[in-house]
């Protein structure tokens, strides 16, 4: 019997390594990719490329999307189990803000599109239908409960965010009202060398790497004092996969449980490679000097979101003892270790 994976989403961080990790399980792993040049954007694909199926697709073309969905189905012998993981996403919170109707499309009505395809399915097809959807520790924003569960009340302050919690939500109708097999994972922060380039984590290393070999002298970002829970996306597409193993369908949170500040991640970077950073000022005007008294780090306003999200902190109990997830990268120094892995 056959067990394929779709996964929107695919080319990204967490996507290319779910791949991964469903081919060593023996999946049949489909994926789609926006096109955005003449050429595949499958640069964190390449190690499996060939062992993929991959087709041009957008979330905001329902009709593409259900049209490879039947394919899938139509030409795999045997089909014991379809998973669908729904990872596609405009996913840069300050984008967001820059784009909303698209994020809006995107991130929440592309998740209806998909569960609109799996309930068209006659009921034997849906009975092999497993759906995972990729939420986000933004959903909760200004927070209303410390540390958040899956019963905190989402309390999103970005477009991206409110999209995110549409998806949630809409999952939750179709799963109750329709009997579908769909889940909701919600993730806080999750990093890795794969980690996109505009991201505050990727923008950090990469910023180490250049003043290393002079191509910069100093990194621009905005809230030192935001707060995050910060684990490594390997880890957490494993849990994806132990949620659509259950007997049956439920929410769950993805985090390491522990907080740190924007500024010790800055400052954990740079120790990594033997610089010892010296904060001084606050506010808009804080700074950090190396040990000969050059300025590494500045404040610009320029990199703060319209609404800020403070403090990020997960309670993983439930992953931990419903799915016996357990994290392989368990501290945030063998996270920053794994992240300057050339």
């Amino acid at each position: 019997m056959a067990k394929v994976a779709f996964i929107t989403g695919i080319t990204g961080q967490d996507g290319s390594y779910l791949s991964e990790f469903l081919l060593d399980k023996g999946y049949k792993v489909y994926g789609i990719v926006r096109r955005t040049s003449s050429l595949y954007n499958d640069d964190r694909l390449k190690s499996i490329r060939h062992r993929i199926t991959l087709r041009y697709g957008d979330m905001t073309d329902g009709a593409a999307l259900q049209n490879y969905i039947h394919e899938i189905i139509r030409y795999t012998e045997n089909l014991e189990r379809l998973e669908i993981y729904n990872l596609a996403a405009q996913s840069h919170v300050k984008v967001s803000f820059e784009i909303p109707e698209y994020t809006a499309l995107v991130d929440g009505i592309g998740a209806l599109k998909l569960l609109e395809i799996i309930r068209s399915l006659d009921d034997k097809m849906q009975n092999k239908c497993r759906f995972y959807q990729a939420g986000t520790s933004e959903m909760y924003g200004k927070v209303l409960e410390i540390p958040q569960s899956e019963k905190t009340p989402f309390n999103p302050v970005s477009p991206y965010a409110a999209a995110k919690a549409y998806a949630h939500h809409i999952v939750k109708i179709y799963r109750e009202g329709y009997g579908l097999f769909a889940v909701n994972g919600i993730l806080f922060n999750h990093e890795s060398p794969r980690r996109g380039q505009n991201f505050l984590t990727m923008k950090v290393v990469n910023g180490v790497k250049d003043i290393l070999t002079e191509k910069k002298e100093l990194i621009e970002l905005g809230n030192l004092d935001s707060l995050r829970d910060w684990g490594h996306a390997k880890d957490y597409v494993k849990g994806m996969w132990l949620m659509l193993q259950q007997d049956g369908p439920d929410d769950y949170v993805l985090a390491t449980g522990e907080t740190c500040k924007v500024r010790d991640f800055v400052a954990q970077s740079f120790a990594h490679k033997g610089i010892t950073l010296q904060w001084k000022g606050s506010g808009m005007n804080e700074y950090a000097v190396d040990g000969d008294g050059i300025v590494r780090v500045k404040v610009n306003v320029k990199y703060y979101r319209p609404c800020e999200v403070d403090l990020l902190l997960g309670n993983p109990t439930k992953a931990k003892t419903k799915l016996g997830w357990t994290r392989e990268y368990d501290s945030l120094a063998l996270l920053i270790a794994d992240m300057f892995r050339d």
